[in-house]
């Protein structure tokens, strides 16, 4: 039996989750916009080639030690979201109405670890939400930085 380890990384499979659900919003029912694009890693701007698009960017990850060896690990993902439109903050911010309601949906986000091992979040919180306000028009880009309890 080879040695496996009780904790192991889930930032790969956390965001790849994230990014599966957020790929999922196709302009109906609860959702207002269809991306074209998502992946579970950050891209350069000049890498975007479909609108609207979303790029996960998992970030730092902090721990809490609990009682009895148990530890709550949280992990802030980055949120990039992208359009390209007339009137780009109206329909960036549909869009970015579109990510709040997933993450909203699946706070409690099943993933696998690099052992296969199914998991769930404990919760996913949205920290802050920015935009280009404008400045890039008819480009937008707007950033929703969560915190993944797990």
């Amino acid at each position: 039996m080879a040695n496996e380890r009780q904790y192991t990384s889930r930032r790969a499979g956390i965001t790849t989750a994230l990014a599966k659900k957020i790929g999922e919003i196709d302009g109906r029912g609860l959702y207002h916009q269809s991306i074209a694009e998502t992946s579970p890693r950050l891209k350069f701007w000049d890498e975007v080639e479909e609108f609207p698009a979303v790029h996960l960017n998992a970030g730092s990850e902090t721990r809490q030690y609990q009682a009895s060896g148990y530890k709550d690990r949280f992990l802030v993902i980055t949120i990039r979201c992208y359009v390209n439109e007339e009137d780009a903050q109206f329909h960036l911010n549909a869009l970015m109405e579109d990510v709040e309601t997933v993450i909203e949906e699946n706070s409690n986000l099943q993933y696998l670890d690099k052992q296969n091992n199914e998991f769930n979040c404990q919760q996913i919180t949205v920290i802050s939400i920015t935009t280009d306000e404008g400045v890039l028009e008819p480009f937008g880009v707007g950033e929703l930085e969560v915190e993944v309890r797990y």
